[in-house]
C-alpha cells in the first residue's frame, strides 16, 4: 500500500472539508471542487442568500439540471420538457425560501 493519503482537504465558499479521495481521482474531485464553489458563489450572490443550506441545494439543483441536460430534438431544438423543469426548479427554490426564511432571521 501506498503512503498517500486518502484524504483531500478543500474549500468551498470559504468553508473546509475533508473528503475521501484515492490519488488518482484527485484531479476530477478538484474539478468537481471549482465547479460546485463557483455555482455555489453565484447564486448566493444572484439570490443574496447568506444560507449556506440553501445556497447548496440551489447548487445541486442546477448542477443536476445541467448534468441530465434538456431532451433535444433531431434539429437541436428545445422540447417543450425545458419550461416545465425550469418551473419546477423554481417553485423548488420558492419552498425553500419559505421553510428557510425563519432560520434566516436567526442568522442576523
Amino acid at each position: 500500500m501506498s503512503g498517500e493519503q486518502n484524504f483531500l482537504d478543500v474549500k468551498i465558499m470559504g468553508r473546509e472539508y475533508r473528503v475521501a479521495c484515492l490519488p488518482e481521482e484527485r484531479d476530477a474531485l478538484l474539478a468537481a471542487v471549482d465547479m460546485v464553489d463557483g455555482k455555489m458563489r453565484d447564486i448566493a450572490q444572484r439570490t443574496r442568500s447568506t444560507i449556506a443550506e440553501r445556497v447548496a441545494v440551489m447548487a445541486a439543483l442546477n448542477i443536476a439540471h445541467e448534468h441530465l441536460g434538456q431532451p433535444v430534438a433531431e434539429d437541436n431544438q428545445e422540447t417543450v420538457a425545458s419550461p416545465e423543469t425550469k418551473r419546477r426548479i423554481e417553485a423548488m427554490g420558492a419552498r425553500l425560501d419559505a421553510v428557510l426564511a425563519p432560520q434566516q432571521q436567526l442568522d442576523f
